[in-house]
């Protein structure tokens, strides 16, 4: 984007220099005095006539000037407030992508930007919550399956452990259960099926 409107202040400036040494040239003066020559007496001041012209000249400056400060001024703006963000949140979604899920993007102001960066930064807390999740379902999963190890290997103790093993078995479901509804909210790529 920045370069298609360094492109449009580049155009502008070249429109303007090319009035400017077309307008500042001897050709336009001579081509001037060539028309006017048979209808003006020769003591006529020919610079008098010139003085619009040269008016429209020094305009023709003013305005180049202000379409350079302009452009200065609206690429510092884009770049302070729209570069530089843009590049953070690149670079923390980067290492978010990579597995750093303690990454913020922090982005000062109330605009789209700031908007995205508090969706990815949602988006990193939900991740991190479904992880943590996963990891206490693994770690009841794991210590369900000890419990049952436990009882395959003493099976003489079956009646006593039953409530313990029931009472594990009925919280590791419910963790599953929230895993499982978590893992609804979203939608996951898949390959539509063709038509038979």
């Amino acid at each position: 984007m920045m370069v298609y409107f360094l492109l449009i202040g580049f155009a502008a400036l070249l429109v303007g220099i090319e009035f400017i040494v077309e307008t500042h040239g001897d050709g336009i003066r001579q081509a001037f005095l060539a028309q006017v020559a048979d209808q003006v007496p020769p003591s006529f001041d020919h610079d008098a006539y010139l003085q619009p012209l040269t008016h429209l000249r020094n305009k023709a400056v003013l305005v180049i000037a202000i379409i350079m400060v302009v452009i200065l001024i609206v690429m510092t703006m884009f770049m302070k407030h729209i570069t530089e963000p843009l590049q953070h949140m690149i670079t923390t979604s980067r290492k978010i992508s990579a597995g750093d899920l303690s990454q913020t993007i922090r982005i000062d102001g109330n605009n789209e930007l700031a908007e995205l960066g508090g969706v990815i930064n949602e988006m990193s807390s939900n991740l991190q919550e479904i992880i943590h999740m996963s990891r206490n379902t693994c770690a009841s999963g794991e210590t369900f399956l000890a419990a049952m190890n436990g009882v395959i290997e003493q099976p003489e103790n079956i009646a006593g452990d039953l409530p313990r093993l029931q009472q594990e078995m009925d919280g590791f479901r419910s963790e599953l259960g929230m895993l499982g509804e978590a893992l609804d909210c979203f939608k996951f790529y898949a390959i539509p099926k063709a038509d038979a």
